[in-house]
């Protein structure tokens, strides 16, 4: 089980790109930290989701 913003979800082996994208999230407008650490956006594609990782997904959100 990985932990995504809290909530337990069986994704597993899946990339953190193809947790994305199933997700629909705007990869433009995040940044992703698992167990403590950033990913870089240009590792999303390599960065395999093993179970016990603890992902934070934040989304900027502009205005004025």
């Amino acid at each position: 089980m990985i932990k995504i913003n809290g909530e337990e979800m069986n994704i597993a082996g899946k990339t953190l790109a193809e947790y994305l994208a199933t997700a629909n999230y705007d990869r433009k407008r995040i940044a992703v930290e698992r167990n403590g650490n950033i990913v870089p956006k240009a590792q999303y594609g390599e960065t395999v989701l093993q179970d016990g990782d603890s992902l934070e997904v934040v989304s900027f959100v502009g205005g004025g």
